[in-house]
C-alpha cells in the first residue's frame, strides 16, 4: 500500500487559482477578526477576561505581527515595519497570564498596524510566484497565515465565552433537527489505511506525512455523546465516583471542585448554562461541550466504553471501505459546505446530535467535522518520518504525554483550518475550549 494509491489526490490548482484562494481564505479571516474586535468596547479590548487568555487586543496585534513576519519578511524580503514590537507578540515569550503587563499597541494603533500589514500582503499576493521554496510552493505561506488567523479567531471567541457582561454576539441558531432514531454506533472494519497526508497543500507539519496504520475493528459512537447523556454520568453520581476516573483526573476534580461541564449550573431540577452572554436550559440534544480530557474519559468508562485513539478516530472520518481511499473529509474531497458540517461560526452553538446527514462517513458516523472538538485516547506525538516546517514551535515543541490530541474541528472552526487529518491539541484539563467527545469499544473477539 502506498500513499499515493490510498491517499486523496488533490489536482494541482493554476496560479490564478491559488491566488483566489488565497485572497478569499486571507479576506474571511479578516472580516471574522474585524467582528470580533469591533462587537465590544475598547476597555473589553484591553481586558484580560481570563488568566488562560490574551487580551484581545494582544490576539489582533499578534495575527498582524505574524503576517508581516511570515508573508512581508520571509516571502516578500521586506525590511520589518515595526521589528520593536515583535518581542511583545512572540507567543513563546510572554505567557498569556503576563500580557496584559506588556506596552501592547492599543486598540486604535493595534487596528492600523493589522491593515497596513494586508494591504501591503494584498500587493506582494498580487504578484506572488507559487513555485521555488517550500513556504510558497502552491501558495502554502499565505495559507498558512488564513489558518493561523482563523486558529485566533476562535481563541478570540472562547475569550467571548468567557467574558462577563451583555450579549455582544449573535448569529441564527442550526436549523432543528428530526431526533436522530439511527444506530447508536457503527463498526469500523479492521486492516489498514492511510493516516495524514502528503498531498494536501495547506497541510501543516504535524499532518504530515502519510503514512499506513493497521488497526483492529472497532466500534464507534455515530454522533457525538449529547448533554441529556452527560446529565445520565451526572445524576448517576459520576462525579462522586472515584473509579470513573483516572487518578490524575480524580486529584483534578476534587481540587476544583467539578461537578459539571464549565459554565453549567442548576437552578432547581434543571440544569442551565451561559453562552456567549445568555444564560438557557442545557439543550438535551446538542453534543455537550466544554468538558476536559479527564471528564470524556470517566464518562467513556461509566458508559462501559472508551475513549477512540486518534488514529480509530481518523479512519471512522476518513477511510473508504469501498475504494480503500482516505478521503480528505467524511463526506468525500469536495470542500466544506453548509450542508456538510457546523463550521466558521455560522452559528454559536453545535448543531443537533445528528445533524448533517450529507456530512457523513461512508461507514455512517455523522458529525466528525464541525460541531465540537473531539477529544481522543492519543498523546500528541510526531507521525513517522515527520519533519519541523516552517518552525519548531508549532507542533514539535508540544509533543509528548503532556498534550492529548483533539480532532474534527468545532462550530468555531473556519474550513481553511479543519480537514480530516487535521490535528489540534491541549492539556487533559482545559475546558474553556469548544471540546466534547464521541466514545468507542473494541470489537469482541
Amino acid at each position: 500500500m502506498t500513499a499515493a494509491e490510498t491517499e486523496a489526490t488533490i489536482p494541482e490548482a493554476d496560479s490564478e487559482a491559488l491566488r483566489e484562494r488565497a485572497l478569499a481564505s486571507l479576506t474571511t479571516a479578516r472580516a471574522r477578526t474585524t467582528l470580533l474586535t469591533s462587537c465590544v468596547e475598547d476597555p473589553d479590548l484591553t481586558a484580560q477576561h481570563s488568566p488562560l487568555m490574551s487580551p484581545l487586543v494582544w490576539d489582533l496585534a499578534h495575527i498582524g505581527n505574524q503576517e508581516e513576519q511570515w508573508l512581508l519578511r520571509a516571502v516578500g524580503g521586506r525590511e520589518a515595519m515595526r521589528p520593536e514590537i515583535d518581542g511583545l507578540y512572540d507567543a513563546f515569550e510572554h505567557p498569556r497570564s503576563e500580557r496584559p503587563s506588556l506596552p501592547l499597541l492599543p486598540p486604535a494603533e493595534a487596528r492600523r498596524y493589522a491593515a497596513e500589514v494586508r494591504g501591503r500582503a494584498l500587493d506582494l499576493l498580487e504578484a506572488a510566484d507559487f513555485h521555488g521554496t517550500r513556504l510558497t510552493e502552491a501558495g502554502f505561506a499565505f495559507g498558512m497565515i488564513a489558518q493561523h488567523e482563523q486558529q485566533h479567531d476562535e481563541t478570540m471567541l472562547i475569550t467571548h465565552q468567557l467574558r462577563r457582561g451583555p450579549q455582544a454576539l449573535t448569529a441564527p441558531d442550526p436549523a432543528p433537527a428530526p431526533l436522530f432514531t439511527g444506530p447508536a454506533e457503527v463498526l469500523v472494519p479492521g486492516g489498514p489505511f492511510m493516516m495524514g497526508t502528503s498531498g494536501e497543500p495547506w497541510a501543516l507539519d504535524n499532518e504530515r506525512p502519510a503514512h499506513p496504520v493497521d488497526l483492529a475493528p472497532f466500534w464507534i459512537d455515530t454522533t457525538p455523546v449529547t448533554n441529556a447523556a452527560y446529565q445520565a454520568f451526572i445524576e448517576d453520581g459520576g462525579y462522586g465516583t472515584e473509579r470513573w476516573w483516572t487518578p490524575e483526573g480524580w486529584a483534578h476534580i476534587r481540587q476544583h471542585s467539578l461537578t459539571a461541564p464549565l459554565f453549567w449550573r442548576r437552578d432547581g431540577g434543571q440544569w442551565l448554562r451561559r453562552r456567549f452572554g445568555v444564560t438557557e436550559a442545557v439543550p438535551p440534544d446538542e453534543p455537550v461541550l466544554h468538558v476536559c480530557w479527564y471528564e470524556a474519559d470517566a464518562y467513556a468508562r461509566w458508559a462501559g466504553r472508551r475513549l477512540p485513539t486518534e488514529a480509530e478516530w481518523e479512519k471512522a472520518a476518513r477511510h473508504d471501505p469501498a475504494t480503500g481511499r482516505s478521503t480528505r473529509y467524511p463526506w468525500g474531497d469536495a470542500d466544506p459546505a453548509p450542508e456538510h458540517a457546523n463550521l466558521g461560526q455560522r452559528h454559536l452553538r453545535p448543531a443537533p446530535a445528528g445533524s448533517y446527514p450529507a456530512g457523513e462517513s461512508p461507514l455512517g458516523v455523522r458529525q466528525l467535522i464541525g460541531d465540537v472538538w473531539e477529544w481522543t485516547a492519543s498523546d500528541f506525538l510526531p507521525y513517522p518520518g515527520f519533519t519541523a516546517f516552517p518552525y519548531k514551535e508549532y507542533s514539535e515543541v508540544f509533543f509528548g504525554s503532556d498534550h492529548k490530541v483533539l480532532r474534527g474541528g468545532s462550530f468555531a472552526v473556519d474550513p481553511v483550518a479543519c480537514r480530516g487529518t487535521f490535528r489540534n491539541w491541549d492539556h487533559p484539563i482545559r475546558r474553556q475550549i469548544f471540546s466534547g467527545f464521541r466514545t468507542a469499544r473494541s470489537e469482541a473477539v
